[in-house]
């Protein structure tokens, strides 16, 4: 990790990514049900909020290469539950 700045450009185009994959997986499959839209939409949107204050806030008393590492983890892990998601709908 380079810097906060980095990462939450990272966090911010990745997020952007997902939600622009998933308008336009919906719009090309007219069998998706709109509450399923809606609530993965929705779920992007929090975790994009989520993450990008865990970057702006780290909880105190931890080892900062720790911390990121582990947002960084954690990030990773969502994504791909959210890809595999869009995948499915």
């Amino acid at each position: 990790m380079a810097n906060k700045r980095e990462l939450k450009r990272s966090i911010n185009y990745i997020c952007s990514d997902l939600f622009a994959e998933t308008v336009a997986a919906s719009l090309y499959d007219k069998k998706a049900s709109k509450e399923n839209l809606e609530a993965l939409l929705a779920s992007i949107l929090i975790i994009h909020d989520d993450f990008i204050r865990r970057v702006s806030y780290p909880e105190p008393g931890l080892a900062p290469k720790a911390y990121y590492k582990a947002i960084i983890e954690d990030f990773n892990k969502q994504v791909s539950e959210i890809i595999d998601h869009i995948q499915n709908l």
